[in-house]
């Protein structure tokens, strides 16, 4: 795997957890530009994804299993997108604290996807 786009990916999801974890402080729903920082989010993720599967293509092998990390790559490509639709039905506070909360999820994601990997392969 390429380790600085995990860590690039844990730390932008550490980032919008702690944005929408204080809008949800203030009160405040999800507004435009969280949903700009999701998508940033996002686009690393699927970047991930993608860099992930080419690996393993070009003869890579992750330690725990190729089905195991490609699930842990799908899964991380579809938390973000997943958290954001849920806070467009949640127009409160709540919505940010769910943005915040699966944010930190994919962040959790990212530490379990490099030990999958394994060290022999950063």
């Amino acid at each position: 795997m390429f380790t600085p786009l995990t860590v690039a990916v844990a730390v932008a999801a550490l980032a919008l957890a702690a944005w929408c974890g204080l809008a949800a402080y203030r009160n405040e729903p999800t507004k435009d530009w969280h949903f700009a920082g999701m998508a940033v989010v996002t686009l690393l993720a699927l970047a991930q994804l993608v860099v992930g599967v080419v690996r393993l293509a070009g003869g890579a092998e992750a330690d725990d299993g190729t089905v195991v990390f490609v699930s842990y790559l799908v899964g991380c490509a579809c938390a973000i997108p997943a958290v954001a639709f849920l806070s467009l039905s949640e127009r409160t506070r709540w919505g940010s604290a769910t943005v915040a909360a699966g944010a930190v999820v994919l962040a959790v994601l990212q530490v379990r996807l490099y030990d999958i990997w394994g060290s022999g392969g950063a």
